[in-house]
């Protein structure tokens, strides 16, 4: 999103107070919020928050999608004239810095947060640009989908899906207790995890299994009609992934690369492994194959297990614990 258009949007549409330090009684209460960037996931947000009767206002810097989400019932098409409760940025990664600082500028809300899956880079850009990160909560919904844009959302895509939240020891309580407030609205569970650990994590479990898929599918991309017919659900299921939007997909990668390589490596290992195996010692290609069997038993187990949902000061004082020296 271009910051620039998003200034000028924000000056034309309105003069938002900046007294963003009048609490009301009922912190961490969510009634009005500002969705910046209506693609799948803004929209999706917007979508889940509307059927909670919670007043939504929607911009972005292409009138075609906020029309769209608007035309969804989304909510109103245009930025508050007031300041709103919260406010979700939904856009790519290296936007995240500068429009939260353009949002903090014109008081646009009293809360702040995201919903990209890459929370390291974001958080140290958005210090480099003066944000104010004691009212910013980094978030990540764990869902999405291959299809992009306003016309793919889903006020259900959030359902009783994980939400990971990434403050540091500078966030108000009152502001992680306001942005789990917002997930708990949407239909989401939130976990509390610090930027760093929420990179590594999602480098294993979705960002090179993304890259994986991609490469398994470009297999695919000059093979014969008679080839593309014998492919059964098996490839099906481990390249659905690799349709996602490939601007938005290099974006991703690139701002968490250090943590996707480390994985990459890994993987380079098994795969020298297997290719000897193949040609020599089953025993190694037994071996990996039962990795394989082990790690996916691990998954299911831990899919079927209850989520402990965390959220409020209790949230915050964990994360100075884990986080301080």
């Amino acid at each position: 999103m271009d910051i620039r258009e998003t200034s000028a949007a924000v000056n034309n549409a309105c003069a938002v107070s900046t007294e963003t330090d009048r609490i009301p009684a009922e912190i961490g209460e969510i009634h009005s919020v500002a969705v910046i960037g209506c693609g799948l996931i803004g929209t999706s947000v917007a979508l889940a928050l509307r059927r909670r009767g919670l007043r939504i206002y929607l911009h972005d810097t292409d009138p075609t999608a906020v029309s769209a989400a608007a035309g969804l019932g989304a909510g109103i098409l245009g930025l508050p004239p007031s300041a709103v409760d919260l406010t979700v940025i939904a856009v790519p990664p290296r936007s995240i810095a500068a429009v939260l600082a353009d949002c903090q500028s014109k008081g646009l809300s009293r809360f702040y947060t995201d919903v990209a899956s890459v929370k390291s880079a974001p958080a140290r850009e958005a210090e480099l640009f003066g944000c104010d990160l004691t009212t910013y909560v980094g978030g990540h919904p764990m869902a999405g989908g291959e299809r992009s844009g306003p016309m793919a959302a889903a006020a259900e895509l959030f359902d009783d899906r994980v939400w990971v939240l990434t403050p540091d020891v500078r966030t108000r309580p009152d502001a992680l207790r306001a942005v789990a407030d917002l997930v708990t609205r949407i239909g989401a569970r939130t976990i509390v995890m610090t930027s760093t650990d929420h990179d590594r994590a999602v480098a294993r479990t979705s960002h090179v299994p993304h890259l994986i898929s991609a490469l398994l599918a470009a297999r695919l991309a000059d093979a014969d009609e008679a080839v593309l017919r014998l492919c059964g659900a098996g490839i099906r299921d481990t390249t659905r992934i690799a349709a996602g939007n490939t601007g938005l997909w290099t974006e991703i990668l690139r701002t968490n690369g250090d943590e996707i390589a480390a994985v990459l490596a890994e993987i380079a290992t098994d795969l020298r492994t297997a290719t000897n195996a193949l040609r020599g010692d089953p025993a190694q290609l037994t071996a990996l194959l039962g990795r394989g069997n082990a790690g996916q038993a691990a998954l299911t187990a831990a899919m079927s297990a209850p989520v402990r949902t965390v959220a409020g000061v209790g949230a915050h004082r964990q994360l100075e614990e884990s986080v301080s020296p």
